[in-house]
């Protein structure tokens, strides 16, 4: 089962069938801690559609904070090592460490959706996107589900100081979600493929893939940590890292189409603004 989110009303797909409600709330849905049980018990009150009901999607969020996990990946590790010149240590020590790098993303506002446009900062001069699972958790710490996310980066930002991380990661369009959230009492199978594909001009810029199960972290375990002194009374979504970090000499451009895809969840496409 997913849910979509469009500017007018919410959209179920179930077994290849659409049902549209202008009346249900993103952040009512979330409060239940079983969201597909919900969802199918009150299904049947949502109204029939067509797939043109996804004709023009937005970013499925409500009032969620996002959130963000480094260093989940072993390529991540490396990755920042390598760019950072007076912290690389720390990298390699929260790697191994019991308590996960932990650090807030976004405002639902700076949030964006399919097809959309993203941001790269105007003060950078290395850029990349960042493809990741995000869980949507909710209210009571319960993964409810599972959705795409595009964690857009400053690397030279980060790598010139780690107490940067905020400036890197945190500005308007340095988020997107989408294109829905897969609603599942199970995480999707650990030998489902991450892929991203950045296009410019029509052609191949970068392409690379990975798996779930190259992450280090469980799931359960970052939102363990993730909620462990923090309330989030509309629930929350929490990016789980990146095991897809392009080559050092790589950065994005305007005008740059960025395709990420997940097995099970679909594919979200973002383009720089």
């Amino acid at each position: 089962m997913k849910l979509y989110c469009t500017p007018g009303f919410l959209v179920v797909e179930r077994d290849s069938r659409y049902y549209t409600s202008t009346s249900a709330s993103f952040d009512d849905l979330i409060a239940h801690d079983n969201l597909e049980q919900h969802l199918t018990t009150i299904l049947p009150e949502w109204t029939p559609a067509d797939e043109s009901a996804l004709n023009e999607l937005r970013a499925p969020i409500g009032s969620q904070e996002v959130w963000g996990a480094g260093v989940t990946y072993y390529r991540s590790r490396a990755a920042r090592m390598a760019e950072s010149a007076e912290g690389g240590s720390f990298y390699d020590r929260v790697y191994d460490a019991d308590r996960p790098e932990i650090f807030f993303k976004a405002t639902p506002h700076r949030v964006v959706g399919h097809n959309q446009k993203v941001a790269i900062r105007a003060d950078s001069k290395w850029s990349v996107p960042e493809p990741e699972l995000a869980l949507l958790v909710s209210p009571a710490a319960k993964i409810v589900g599972y959705t795409i996310a595009n964690d857009m980066s400053s690397r030279d930002i980060e790598g010139e100081n780690p107490l940067y991380l905020p400036q890197a990661k945190t500005y308007d369009g340095s988020c997107a979600l989408g294109p829905a959230i897969l609603v599942s009492t199970k995480e999707p199978d650990p030998a489902s493929e991450i892929r991203m594909d950045i296009f410019r001009e029509k052609k191949t810029a970068y392409s690379g893939k990975t798996t779930l199960s190259a992450r280090k972290r469980t799931s359960e375990s970052l939102v363990s940590y993730l909620c462990r002194h923090c309330t989030f009374p509309n629930g929350c979504f929490l990016m789980t890292g990146t095991g897809i970090v392009p080559e050092d000499y790589f950065t994005l451009h305007h005008g740059d189409e960025i395709r990420i895809s997940i097995d099970g969840i679909g594919t979200l496409t973002t383009f720089v603004g």
